[in-house]
């Protein structure tokens, strides 16, 4: 199991390109994991390894929304946790119990605030210390925390692969579509930034896409 770090609690303003809005976001304290979830844990939380490459230390990929969600209940479970997620079989209708200690997805405002490690640059550093993408990857997701780390100690947070978060991305327009973050190994470096938001409808499966976990401050 990867280190949890303790994030400290601040504000963040998120922007849609899209729609040309922005809103601020006030945030408590929580936890987020150092690196992305890796295949080895997957794999031995849940006995599966969907990803298209294979690698333990290669971050998860190819696992949709609900199956991020699942595995943080499997996790809590495993470790005697509260379940962050109350699910239904084969529905996508998933309720975030707020008070349970269980491992859960980062809402995107957390992912952000956390990316950023205090810095209202585009990027924590330049994108080839800290980020693998087109650039640079030879078009394959590599070994988590090859990278520079940020102030807060999170690795990956850009490129490598991109994060799934709690929040749906826009209702009205995308209905269940679920947020993703940070950029992929096959990014060009404009969609490596703290600030880019992606969409996926949560059923559906991508070799970029991954997820990190978090946890409510609750010690």
């Amino acid at each position: 199991m990867e280190p949890m770090i303790a994030i400290p609690p601040g504000r963040v303003t998120l922007a849609d390109r899209r729609t040309q809005r922005s809103w601020p976001v006030a945030l408590e304290a929580y936890r987020i994991s150092a690196v992305p979830v890796t295949q080895e844990l997957y794999a031995a939380v849940t006995g599966k390894r969907p990803s298209a490459a294979t690698g333990d230390r290669l971050p998860v990929e190819s696992v949709s929304w609900l199956d991020a969600v699942g595995f943080c209940n499997a996790l809590s479970g495993r470790e005697g946790l509260t379940p962050a997620y109350r699910l239904e079989a084969d529905a996508e209708d998933v309720e975030w119990d707020t008070a349970a200690d269980g491992y859960r997805l980062p809402t995107e405002a957390e992912w952000e605030h956390a990316c950023r490690a205090g810095s209202t640059e585009a990027r924590y550093g330049p994108i080839d210390q800290i980020a693998w993408y087109r650039g640079n990857s030879g078009e394959r997701v590599h070994e988590v925390g090859g990278k520079r780390p940020n102030a807060w100690g999170l690795h990956d947070t850009l490129g490598n692969v991109w994060e799934w978060c709690w929040d749906v991305y826009d209702a009205e327009v995308y209905g269940t579509y679920r947020v993703l973050r940070g950029g992929g190994w096959f990014d060009e470096h404009w969609s490596c930034r703290a600030s880019v938001r992606r969409r996926s409808h949560p059923t559906f499966t991508v070799d970029d896409v991954g997820f990190r976990l978090a946890r409510s401050q609750t010690l």
